[in-house]
């Protein structure tokens, strides 16, 4: 496997999305090269610049290559698929450690740099961090021909314990990084020390009653993506209808990319990705689940994948956080359940001392 490159991008700054691959041994024999093809030609975003590249903001091209994250940036290369693709990390060690190392998973409109306040918290308490973006997330690849799956995803991430010499791991995820941090658990139970779902996503299969979009559909909906619509369906599905301007920072990559000429292969690959998240339910799995599993759940999140597209009566029952998070908790084997009140999609952002104190009572 390839020694991780360091990639040394200091900061500021917070935020947006993520990803990754398993590295897999050349067959004696391999087929063919995959033909890369790419995402359907795309007419610049309404609202985006339609300048030459040249002109276009460099922090905010397909792998956010100049956009700056609270902690250097490492890359680990990954023979996934019949493709190299890079997975991008951030590796924090405590000033004094304790011996424990903590991956953060985060959610589908994120990158691991949304995590910074979590990663200083975890180092102050002596705690390792890595925190991933995703394959198709952030400053990682955004392969045009990938099959996504939580499982491949997960591969992805113990390929970077592997290449961090992390033996175990407390897994910690985020919306839909909580389906996947479930996924990871499932297939690798014996290097997880504890695992905590903080508002995941998934804890309702939509398939039984969202219709389905095909990722053309998906692909077109992501073209059409401005400012404004982004930064209105935080407010209203995340925020409880409100702003501030400290969210303007967790927007601030989302936006970018939106008006950068590289756009299509970022919208490409969110069209491909919520073709995962909607065909690859985890719930029905929960009880299989076999370490101590923490959920924090925000007690005013509504969020629920597709449900503009689902029947009227459907719809105004999806996304019942204080009913599903009681449901996941009766479900996994042992759960911890912690309730915030009057707190949404993002308990990190909008309770964060509720939250931290969750976390620094269940973690080793």
């Amino acid at each position: 496997m390839s020694a991780p490159r360091s990639s040394v991008l200091w900061s500021l700054g917070l935020l947006s999305m993520a990803a990754c691959a398993q590295a897999q041994p050349s067959p004696a024999m391999a087929p063919p090269p995959i033909a890369q093809a790419g995402p359907p030609a795309a007419a610049p975003a309404a609202g985006s610049a339609a300048g030459p590249a040249s002109s276009a903001d460099p922090r905010f091209d397909a792998e956010l290559s100049a956009y700056p994250y609270p902690f250097p940036v490492h890359r680990l290369e990954l023979s996934s698929q019949q493709q190299k693709i890079e997975m991008a990390y951030m590796d924090v060690a405590p000033a004094q450690p304790n011996g424990h190392t903590v991956i953060l998973l985060h959610g589908k409109n994120f990158t691991a740099a949304y995590w910074e306040p979590t990663i200083r918290f975890l180092t102050e308490r002596g705690y390792r961090v890595i925190a991933p973006d995703q394959i198709g997330f952030g400053k990682s690849s955004k392969p045009a021909s990938y099959q996504y799956s939580f499982q491949q995803l997960a591969e992805n991430t113990n390929a970077v314990l592997d290449a961090a010499g992390v033996t175990r791991v407390s897994v910690v995820g985020h919306s839909m990084g909580g389906m996947l941090a479930t996924r990871f658990a499932l297939l690798h139970p014996e290097r997880v020390d504890k695992l905590v779902l903080v508002n995941p996503i998934g804890l309702e299969d939509w398939k039984t009653v969202v219709p389905y979009h095909s990722i053309d559909q998906w692909y077109a909906q992501e073209k059409k993506a401005t400012a404004d619509s982004v930064r209105e369906y935080q407010r209203t599905s995340y925020y409880g209808g409100t702003w501030k301007p400290a969210y303007e920072r967790l927007i601030e990559p989302a936006v970018g990319m939106i008006k950068h000429p590289d756009y299509p292969k970022v919208a490409w690959a969110s069209a491909l990705l919520y073709d995962m998240i909607y065909t690859q339910p985890v719930v029905y799995e929960f009880p299989r689940l076999k370490v101590p599993t923490l959920l924090v759940i925000g007690q005013r999140d509504r969020t629920a994948l597709g449900r503009a597209w689902a029947p009227k009566e459907a719809a105004a029952t999806l996304g019942d956080y204080p009913a599903l998070g009681k449901k996941a908790a009766a479900a996994i084997p042992g759960a911890t359940l912690v309730e915030i009140p009057g707190v949404g999609h993002l308990p990190q952002v909008e309770a964060f001392e509720a939250y931290s104190q969750a976390l620094a009572r269940f973690l080793p």
